[in-house]
């Protein structure tokens, strides 16, 4: 008998959302003796992705170390472009995998493509329509699809949009997003006291505020207009004030950008506890404990549903409009919006699902990794196409458009 095929498979990522998104995407691939997997971190945010594999036992082969202090967007590309080219060249993968829409993901996929390799993007299709909001998000996953030969859609809103950009039905697989994947194996980690939780106490009466703020566009404000990050934080204090028994934990990113003003503006608040990014575990530990979650970041927006936690999304347009159409997710930016959804949340708690029976998810079920390994063995010849995710039962299509994403 004949040796069954070795699919060499690299998996190039930088940033920590990406680790999480893949995590469970590496673990299904070499679970399966057909593929042989190489785990590639760019060095983007430096440490960062190691801190979500670890816990899961995973170690990346290579590092290109790209990091440097005060980088620019041009500064990721020259350096990571050709370290991929270098390394495509040395160790010729069948296939290469990348997630999302970060910079990484742009020149790992195209330096693939350079090169006649086949790519695979997991989180396909998300569209704002808006190519500065997110920067530099929305313009990245355009140009990744441009140069993708599998696309795994989150949702059959994310494939409906490639459809409409051109891209042949047969090469997407609604997958569902692996996010959820990763959140349903880490509560269970959790759960089974396999690692540790949110360590630090909590002073107030029980109601937590959990903040996330990292998106270039809150202080860069690319096209124009004023940086909506100062307002943003003015309002978290304002808030906090009006309500000293309630708990704030808000990790701040290592970006100075970022960390100045948030030490600044809340610095002084009693209530608000300002700490370093928390590793990933503990992080789930907050999300599911809190009341009501504050956030820029696209993946907490996915996560939340199965929690039953609602969500401010802390931007002008999101490229996950499912969340507002069937997760009850707001978006907002002012002061006004983030006083005005506190005191709805805070003064009328949402009841929560049971620990062991999460909410129903429009992001997805659980299946997104098992679905993107049968994708691409159907891609190779290698076996039937998987069964597709079919997001909220209700059909959003007619719910959710291009007008409807924005503010």
């Amino acid at each position: 008998m004949s040796a069954p095929p070795t699919i060499r498979t690299a998996l190039v990522f930088g940033t920590r959302p990406e680790a999480v998104k893949l995590l469970g995407i590496i673990r299904e691939l070499a679970a399966d003796a057909r593929f042989a997997v190489r785990v590639i971190v760019t060095g983007q945010h430096e440490a960062m992705p190691e801190e979500i594999l670890r816990p899961f036992g995973i170690q990346p082969d290579v590092d290109l170390g790209i990091m440097r202090p005060n980088q620019t967007l041009n500064d990721i590309l020259v350096r990571a472009m050709p370290a991929l080219d270098r390394l495509y060249e040395a160790e010729q993968p069948n296939l290469v995998l990348v997630q999302g829409d970060t910079t990484s993901a742009f020149a790992a996929a195209l330096a693939a493509f350079h090169r006649g390799i086949p790519v695979g993007h997991v989180e396909a299709g998300l569209r704002s329509f808006d190519r500065f909001h997110p920067y530099p998000e929305e313009a990245n996953r355009r140009m990744i699809s441009s140069v993708t030969d599998l696309h795994f859609a989150p949702t059959p809103l994310a494939a409906e949009n490639l459809v409409k950009e051109g891209v042949r039905r047969r090469d997407i697989f609604v997958t569902g997003n692996t996010v959820v994947d990763s959140l349903l194996a880490t509560l269970e980690k959790l759960r089974s006291g396999a690692q540790p939780g949110w360590q630090k106490p909590l002073r107030g009466d029980g109601r937590l505020v959990l903040i996330t703020l990292h998106r270039r566009e809150g202080w860069q404000a690319p096209g124009g207009g004023v940086p909506p990050l100062e307002s943003i934080l003015s309002g978290i204090r304002a808030a906090a004030a009006e309500y000293p028994s309630v708990d704030f934990v808000f990790p701040v990113h290592h970006n100075p950008k970022v960390r100045a003003p948030v030490w600044r503006i809340l610095g002084e608040s009693e209530n608000v506890q300002l700490v370093d990014p928390i590793p990933y575990l503990p992080f789930v530990d907050l999300m599911a404990r809190a009341t009501v979650i504050l956030t820029d970041s696209g993946g907490i927006q996915e996560e939340a549903p199965t929690l039953g936690v609602p969500v401010l999304v802390l931007r002008r347009t999101t490229e996950r409009p499912e969340g507002l159409a069937v997760a009850g997710n707001r978006l907002g930016t002012s002061a006004e919006d983030i006083r005005d959804e506190l005191l709805r949340h805070l003064q009328t708690p949402r009841p929560r699902p049971r620990p062991d029976a999460p909410a129903p998810n429009p992001f997805g079920d659980g299946q997104a990794n098992r679905r993107v390994r049968q994708a691409i063995l159907h891609f190779l010849g290698l076996g039937a196409p998987p069964d597709e995710f079919r997001g909220s039962p209700v059909d959003l299509l007619p719910m959710v458009s291009k007008e409807t994403v924005h503010e």
